[in-house]
């Protein structure tokens, strides 16, 4: 009795436990960043990439913390692309996300790339 007790009882746990750790999927922090520095979302180039957030004065690339990396290079080919300054709206979920902001921004000031924090809501 127990044991069938503790099969019914485990998946509802682990429902509500996953639910209290959501994370949001990218676009939100996007339309968050894009509607807060009045920027135009998804603007499309020539090639079809995507700018993930246009505005007068940056081209910014949107990415969780663990795609540090990868924004640098996006960030910096929209700038090119665009005529635009190189951004990149930082999403932090969780504390151990600092360890990729220090990455990002050591190479961030080397290229003259703005950092947009965009923290858990």
């Amino acid at each position: 009795m127990i044991r069938i007790i503790l099969i019914l009882i485990f998946p509802l746990l682990f429902t509500a436990c996953s639910h209290a750790t959501k994370k949001y999927h990218e676009k939100h922090y996007q339309t968050l960043l894009c509607n807060e520095l009045d920027g135009k979302m998804e603007y499309v180039l020539k090639d079809r990439t995507r700018v993930d957030c246009l505005t007068d004065e940056y081209a910014i690339e949107v990415d969780f913390a663990k795609k540090w990396a990868e924004s640098i290079g996006q960030s910096l080919y929209y700038a090119h692309m665009t005529g635009k300054k190189p951004a990149v709206g930082f999403i932090i979920n969780t504390k151990k996300d600092q360890r990729y902001f220090k990455r990002l921004d050591t190479i961030a000031r080397e290229y003259g790339i703005k950092i947009f924090i965009i923290e858990k809501n």
